[in-house]
């Protein structure tokens, strides 16, 4: 087996363990990560703090989704400028800066125009899209912000968060390339529209 062929075989095998994530993170469900109650620990409660709601999941992953549709830059610039964002938004998390609500309905926003930027195919410029995900990393920082102050061990759960994140980005990017050259990228536009179709209802319900 070439070197090619074991790459292509990995990333197939990653974009089949990430569509069986997706495909139950796109049930419809609960944000539990908006409702997580009791003290929280270290760095397992903040790995799992961004698995625990579909909707930080779904955006996280479609950050790495349309990264890698788009390719260039944006590959590594979008996975890279999320999770920095999102400390900067965990900090006003921490001081109470926004009301909830207004937290939850941007966070359904983001998976409705991110999920919507890959089923459109949308090639934006760097700047836009840095942009965009930047303005969304700030509002799912920020409940990991309120989590932290609940803490054990708050440096502990900010890396176990921001690592989650970064793994979370990574499938969404293997995904990307394993399913990217399906019916000239379809299938990839396809899971773009089932992201969308899911921030709208986490909208509306």
């Amino acid at each position: 087996m070439t070197r090619q062929s074991r790459l292509q075989h990995a990333l197939a095998r990653l974009a089949g363990i990430g569509l069986a994530l997706v495909s139950t993170g796109l049930l419809p469900s609960p944000a539990f990560a908006h409702v997580l109650g009791g003290p929280m620990g270290g760095f397992g409660s903040g790995f799992g703090h961004p698995l625990a709601g579909a909707d930080h999941f779904l955006a996280i992953l479609a950050v790495g989704l349309w990264g890698a549709q788009m390719g260039g830059r944006t590959v590594w610039m979008l996975p890279a400028t999320f999770p920095l964002i999102m400390c900067v938004g965990g900090v006003g998390g921490m001081l109470g800066l926004v009301p909830d609500p207004v937290i939850t309905t941007v966070i359904a926003i983001s998976v409705m125009v991110l999920g919507g930027a890959i089923a459109a195919q949308w090639r934006a410029p760097d700047w836009a899209a840095i942009l965009i995900v930047a303005i969304f990393a700030l509002f799912h920082g920020y409940p990991h912000g309120q989590m932290t102050l609940r803490a054990a061990d708050p440096a502990a759960f900010t890396v176990g968060f921001v690592v989650s994140t970064g793994v979370i980005h990574i499938l969404g990017i293997g995904i990307g390339y394993g399913l990217g050259r399906i019916w000239q990228g379809k299938l990839v536009r396809l899971l773009g529209g089932a992201i969308a179709a899911s921030g709208i209802y986490f909208l509306l319900f």
